[in-house]
């Protein structure tokens, strides 16, 4: 075998599930989109900044000549029941088990080092040099897979593969090692727009590309106020969205369990609501600090959590709610200000006179808009 055929090989005991090798040929065919995308205010501010370097290589790496591309399948449900004791959010897939940065992390690191042990004899290997990445890095992963053969990417902006749907994690290892590339695969969705129809916020443009802001899985990961118009259609949904997924033809049926680090506990993807709304962040880092749905801290996911018990109907959760309203954060307070509107009306003589007498007191712009908001549910 030669050194592709061993790493592919390699691949397989070291559980990745696809593997492929593209050119670091410039991907400069995108950079019109990028920059319309920049221009019209579509991307999400999560993304590398600077488009030259996610396009050209060379920029960031010396003598780039193959990416090696992989992919690790993740469930699509959980093997326990959900309890149906209380009110529950719930996280998107792609955040159930542990951290998939740490997963892939470790696959990377696993891969090069079979490589390195497979040229140890070779003069030339010395010179060898490898760049792990998974999404925090330049490339545009689904671009970097697509070009290498695991997929395509659909009209949800996402890599669909035919093993596994679009139910993978991506990473990919920028190395100086010139290996055979193989075939990209081409689109595959024809005059489907399932995802586009299904999408409740009207992100998917329909070519690929979205407009990331009107995402909802970035409007769980933001960290002021949620726009009103996204509040109600999270739903019980704190962390991502899993809608042009779950729509999509080729993951019907999917459903994979092969690496028992992705499988997510119950009690962790799918929490009670309530206690999540006084958890210190020592508690918070215990029960969540390990899944990728918690990265951006604490407080998104407490604000998420109120909106979701107002969607939900909690009125039970009322007392719970009242006391976020006097957190020191003015987006938890401002986000009980509306759940308070949403769930009091039916005891208005209650929550209009407290509702009043913090409008009164509260000292932040944002909050005192909610809280006038919310009397005017009741006088409604």
């Amino acid at each position: 075998m030669n050194l592709k055929e061993k790493i592919i090989a390699q691949s397989k005991l070291l559980g990745i599930d696809k593997i492929g090798f593209a050119s670091a040929e410039p991907f400069d065919y995108l950079e019109d989109s990028l920059r319309e995308q920049k221009d019209k205010g579509h991307t999400s501010g999560f993304e590398h900044p600077v488009i030259e370097d996610r396009l050209y290589l060379e920029r960031t790496f010396e003598n780039p000549q193959t990416i090696i591309s992989i992919a690790l399948a993740y469930p699509t449900k959980a093997r326990d029941k959900v309890p149906r004791d209380e009110k529950r959010g719930q996280f998107a897939r792609a955040s159930w088990g542990i951290d998939y940065h740490e997963i892939l992390r470790d696959r990377l690191g696993k891969l090069i080092e079979f490589i390195k042990e497979e040229a140890k004899n070779d003069q030339e290997a010395e010179q060898w040099r490898f760049a792990p990445q998974v999404d925090t890095g330049e490339l545009i992963d689904v671009a970097v897979a697509q070009r290498a053969g695991l997929g395509f990417i659909g009209r949800n902006g996402l890599l669909i593969t035919e093993e596994f749907g679009s139910f993978v994690y991506l990473g990919e290892i920028i190395t100086n090692i010139t290996f055979t590339p193989d075939e990209p695969v081409p689109f595959g969705c024809g005059d489907c727009t399932r995802c586009i129809t299904a999408c409740p916020t009207s992100a998917l443009l329909g070519d690929g590309r979205m407009n990331a802001k009107r995402c909802l899985s970035y409007q769980t990961q933001t960290k002021g106020m949620m726009p009103e118009e996204y509040r109600k259609k999270m739903h019980n949904v704190i962390y991502g969205c899993d809608i042009c997924q779950l729509v999509c033809p080729y993951n019907k049926g999917k459903n994979i369990h092969f690496h028992e680090e992705m499988e997510p506990d119950i009690e962790t993807v799918y929490p009670k609501l309530k206690p999540m709304l006084s958890m210190s962040n020592k508690e918070f880092n215990e029960k969540f600090g390990h899944l990728a749905g918690s990265w951006r801290g604490k407080k998104p996911l407490q604000r998420n959590a109120i909106i979701a018990l107002a969607n939900l109907g909690d009125r039970s959760a009322l007392p719970e709610i009242w006391m976020a309203a006097h957190d020191i954060r003015p987006v938890i307070r401002g986000t009980a200000a509306w759940a308070i509107g949403k769930l009091g009306k039916k005891e208005v003589d209650l929550w209009q006179p407290r509702l009043s007498s913090w409008l009164e007191e509260e000292p932040e712009e944002e909050v005192i808009r909610e809280i006038k908001k919310a009397l005017e549910m009741f006088e409604g």
